[in-house]
């Protein structure tokens, strides 16, 4: 059960890292997607 559980605190951290780097770049991206869809710009 530890092991599953430190599996999961490893990925968590892995996802948080992703997201703080290329957060900026995401948010980007996803505007873009919105303003091409005229949903909000």
């Amino acid at each position: 059960m530890v092991e599953y559980a430190l599996i999961l605190v490893l990925i968590s951290i892995v996802v948080i890292v992703i997201l703080i780097t290329q957060g900026a770049t995401m948010v980007n991206m996803y505007s873009n997607i919105a303003c091409a869809l005229k949903i909000g710009c």
